[in-house]
C-alpha cells in the first residue's frame, strides 16, 4: 500500500487522508468505548499495518511492505493521522472529546454501520489486525507498551512527545 504512483489527479492513491482515516475509524472501533489521543492513534495506525514487526505464532503478516527505514513513516505519520481523524469527524463517524489531559478521538454512533459495508479483502484484513491489536495490547500498561514498540521499531516516540506518556494506554 505504500506505492509512489500517482493517480490521474496528481495525488498518491494510498496513504491518503482518507486511507488513513478509515485505517484509524478501524481501530477506533476495535477499541470502543476506549478513547485514544493522538499518540495512541499514530502508534495503532502503524501497527495496524506492520504486524509482522512482532514475534509470535498468531501474528497476521503486516498489510503493507515491510520496507527499510519504515521507521522513519513515523515522523510524518502523525500529522496525516491527525488530519484524518478530523475528516472522519467531519463525516460524523469519529468522536472529538476535548478533557484537562487532553484531546482524544473515540468511534461515532455511525461507525460500525459504515464500517460493515467494508468488505474488499484489504478492509476485511485491516479489520482483522484491528482486533488482534486489541488482543494483544488490551492489558498492557503503557511503559510495557512503549518498551515494546521501542524494541521493535526504534525510539521513534521520542520524536513525538517529549514529556511523560499519558497514563493507562489501553487499559
Amino acid at each position: 500500500m505504500g506505492s509512489l504512483e500517482r493517480n490521474e489527479s496528481g495525488t498518491h492513491p494510498f496513504n491518503s487522508t482518507l486511507e488513513t482515516g478509515i485505517r484509524a475509524l478501524v481501530v477506533l472501533e476495535a477499541f470502543y468505548p476506549r478513547r485514544c489521543d493522538l499518540l495512541e492513534m499514530t502508534w495503532l495506525d502503524h501497527l495496524v499495518v506492520h504486524t509482522g514487526d512482532f514475534d509470535g505464532q498468531d501474528v497476521p503478516e503486516s498489510l503493507h511492505p515491510d520496507l527499510p527505514n519504515r521507521a522513519g513513516e513515523l515522523l510524518v505519520r502523525r500529522q496525516l493521522v491527525e488530519k484524518s481523524l478530523r475528516l472522519m469527524q467531519q463525516m460524523h463517524l469519529v468522536e472529538v472529546f476535548e478533557t484537562e489531559d487532553g484531546i482524544s478521538f473515540a468511534a461515532g454512533e455511525d461507525a460500525p454501520s459504515y464500517l460493515d459495508l467494508l468488505q474488499a479483502p484489504y478492509s476485511l484484513a485491516l479489520k482483522q489486525r484491528a482486533e488482534w491489536i486489541v488482543d494483544r495490547f488490551a492489558g498492557m500498561q503503557t511503559v510495557e507498551i512503549r518498551a515494546l514498540i521501542e524494541g521493535r521499531i526504534g525510539r521513534w516516540t521520542a520524536e513525538f512527545r517529549a514529556e511523560e506518556l499519558p497514563t493507562g494506554l489501553l487499559k
